[in-house]
């Protein structure tokens, strides 16, 4: 009785030790730095922005940290800075892929993102001390100032600048946080003495704002220079002159205790092996081809050995 007694006690013990070591990572404390080569995080939740490209490098992101043994989730399509950069402060999400002049200018809006290099120590001075950037990416994805070919053609526009004359005849149209943004509309006035007309609210350089800007709805559009888009419409996307939306190299944002060796490794491994071509080429098969971001994202990881 007493040997039945020392077994049953022991087994109590053990699953207590094990309801206690379980849970769901999203309410448990983030994990410490690696102290050795060998350990990796318990769990990442990667998150993304409400727009494919975004999805597609979430992708990339959670499929090469789970090739490396890291145990990952998604929460896709979370919406835009306003909604997502919050959750990431607060550890609901632990790593998003961003665009180095985007998001300084977002976290500061003098910020000069002129050069990747100015880009990255601005976000970097500017982040929580709780978050951290890795190595940005060759590949970039800039904001741009679109137009039709009609109408670059009937106002001889070229560059942003060659708007000025003829904003106050135009419709702008972009997502909602264009209206107030620093490097939205005001930043465009600011920067360049832009008056549109109006400004129209629709998605983050989708399928509403592409339709928008054909129908004539809108004259000119905030669209993403990687949107193919741009070239199967024929549509002009402007010259920025003035630099205005700064370099925009894609780089894994990411809760700081969770940048161990192993998961700064794999995501540096993504950065160096991406470049603007290769990234163009994997949004046209989501968008355009309508594959799915996941398949995509693994094909690709599978081509460049990182899965």
């Amino acid at each position: 009785m007493k040997k039945f007694s020392m077994i049953l006690a022991a087994s109590i013990a053990a699953l207590s030790l094990a309801a206690c070591s379980s849970g769901n990572p999203l309410n448990s404390p983030s994990p410490a730095p690696a102290s050795s080569s060998s350990a990796v995080p318990t769990a990442v939740v990667v998150g993304s922005a409400n727009f494919p490209e975004n999805e597609l490098l979430a992708q990339i992101y959670a499929q090469a940290l789970a090739a490396k043994g890291v145990q990952v989730s998604t929460k896709l399509n979370i919406g835009s800075r306003e909604t997502y950069l919050p959750a990431l402060k607060d550890g609901e999400i632990n790593l998003l892929p961003e665009y180095t002049g985007a998001l300084a200018k977002y976290l500061d809006p003098n910020a000069d993102t002129s050069t990747t290099d100015a880009a990255v120590a601005a976000l970097k001075s500017s982040l929580p001390d709780t978050l951290t950037v890795l190595d940005p990416a060759a590949a970039q994805d800039n904001d741009s100032i679109t137009v039709t070919k009609a109408t670059a053609d009937s106002f001889g526009l070229k560059t942003i600048e060659d708007l000025v004359p003829h904003a106050a005849q135009m419709v702008l149209g972009g997502p909602p946080e264009w209206k107030t943004r620093s490097y939205g509309v005001p930043g465009l006035q600011k920067t360049y003495g832009l008056q549109f007309k109006s400004f129209k609210a629709l998605d983050t350089a989708g399928p509403l704002t592409v339709q928008a800007l054909k129908n004539g709805q809108v004259q000119a559009a905030n669209l993403f220079t990687t949107d193919p888009a741009i070239t199967s419409n024929g549509f002009v996307a402007l010259e920025d002159t003035k630099h205005f939306f700064g370099s925009q190299n894609v780089i894994p944002v990411i809760t700081k205790s969770l940048a161990t060796p192993e998961v700064s490794a794999a995501l540096n491994a993504v950065s160096a092996k991406l470049d603007t071509a290769t990234l163009a080429g994997l949004v046209a098969k989501v968008v355009t081809d309508k594959q799915d971001a996941d398949k995509v994202a693994g094909e690709w990881l599978t081509s460049v050995g990182l899965a």
